[in-house]
């Protein structure tokens, strides 16, 4: 044979031979090898090599193809009813569809639909909270949809989701990240509502941080959305005699916050806490923990946070009426605040790739261990991961306080709109109203 031409044809063997995972089929190699030395003992001359190297590559390939419909057989035989694991955290089955999909793992993607709704129309958004109207130029931050991995959130029709909650009351409890999202969740109503005029907070009050109370009703749908501050969800008290100086205040652990018994009376209740739970908002402000009448001032926040939340699942389990109210737990919502000691405030115009361990929180594990163990349903909207990637969200210096950087909060609308998406998408799914 020719010698270009023999080089020739070694060289495309060895990368016909090259491109094969040799570490899955490595069984078979010898069997391939012997396969492309038939071909060389068959090349008599220079005027059949290209056949007999499509003879080899067509060998290697069909051989290939066997070799993995044979394994592809085997494996239907023997698991014919394979069903992936999924980590559903407290997600109903009847929303992760076909046992395929949890709603909560995905990733960012930019959509030219979003934002929701504008905030500058609607007048239950906090103007801290409306970044574009405190001066924010980049819209980019809104223009991103959460895309489950095996499945996709549709665009909710308005009016159904209104005509579902029609005579129904909403509440929620916590910070004012709860906040947040209660605002989000009228902004995102409000849409549907032809006289805007329709729809008021219950007491003329103006949306503040004080207020412990706030009530907007549609009354078009008789519907009203509540939210209550308690940053804690269990209840403060006065300090226990002998007490040292330092303890200002006490944190009752073992007791549910003195105006819980205003949320019994709910169709769907929503609870956050996780923000307040730092020494810098306890320890430091001369909070401490107290359990029955023993001042716990060595015990550590994590602890702490634990024992508080089990006396709210016990007051889940004896006060709240399962068989009406849906009851959510939403995890805790990452900030990202960086710099030596944590204070430094850079809001980027993207989202970020890594989640840089923002994924996983203390508080979010101790919300997800607790709701295990409870005996009625409770669904956890663990929303600690997605939220990790979203630090371009954030309210930064647009706020109606500029001179205050902001890493923890939300600009409306946003990040906070997508956890109002998930919401629905359990209530409809629960409920049999279709999503579009």
């Amino acid at each position: 044979m020719n010698k270009s031409v023999s080089s020739l044809w070694g060289v495309q063997k060895m990368e016909i031979v090259s491109k094969f995972n040799w570490d899955t089929f490595g069984h078979f190699r010898h069997f391939y090898l012997r396969g492309f030395s038939f071909g060389d003992r068959m090349i008599k001359g220079p005027c059949q090599i290209w056949i007999f190297v499509s003879f080899n590559t067509l060998f290697a390939t069909g051989s290939l193809i066997f070799f993995l419909s044979a394994m592809l057989f085997g494996y239907m035989y023997l698991f014919p009813t394979y069903s992936p694991v999924i980590n559903s955290y407290g997600i109903s089955e009847s929303i992760v569809s076909n046992g395929t999909c949890n709603v909560l793992n995905g990733s960012w993607i930019q959509d030219e639909s979003y934002p929701l709704y504008d905030a500058s129309r609607c007048p239950f958004a906090e103007h801290g909270f409306n970044c574009l109207a405190n001066g924010r130029k980049d819209k980019g931050y809104a223009k991103w949809r959460w895309k489950p991995k095996n499945c996709d959130i549709q665009r909710f029709n308005v009016r159904a989701i209104l005509e579902k909650l029609r005579g129904k009351r909403v509440v929620f409890v916590g910070d004012s990240l709860s906040r947040t999202q209660w605002e989000s969740l009228i902004c995102m109503l409000m849409t549907g509502v032809e006289d805007k005029r329709d729809v008021y907070e219950v007491n003329g009050q103006k949306i503040t941080k004080q207020i412990r109370f706030l009530s907007v009703r549609f009354s078009s749908f008789n519907l009203n959305i509540d939210f209550y501050r308690s940053v804690f969800l269990v209840q403060p008290g006065p300090v226990p005699r002998h007490a040292p100086k330092r303890v200002k205040t006490t944190l009752r652990l073992d007791k549910m916050d003195s105006i819980s018994k205003e949320w019994i009376d709910s169709d769907v209740l929503i609870f956050n806490s996780g923000h307040w739970w730092t020494r810098t908002k306890l320890f430091e402000m001369g909070w401490y923990f107290q359990v029955g009448n023993s001042l716990k001032l060595g015990m550590p926040l994590t602890t702490a946070f634990g024992k508080a939340l089990d006396t709210w699942a016990s007051w889940v389990e004896t006060m709240v009426n399962s068989n009406r109210t849906s009851v959510f737990f939403r995890t805790f919502e990452s900030a990202h605040w960086s710099g030596k000691n944590r204070n430094s405030c850079k809001v980027p115009k993207l989202p970020s790739s890594r989640s840089h361990g923002r994924d996983r929180s203390p508080i979010s594990d101790v919300i997800i261990k607790v709701v295990k163990k409870m005996t009625v349903p409770v669904t956890v909207l663990h929303v600690t991961p997605m939220d990790a990637y979203r630090r371009d969200a954030h309210v930064g210096t647009w706020s109606d306080n500029p001179s205050v950087p902001d890493c923890s909060h939300w600009c409306l609308p946003g990040v906070p709109d997508t956890w109002n998406e998930i919401l629905l998408l359990h209530l409809l799914s629960k409920n049999g109203v279709p999503l579009q």
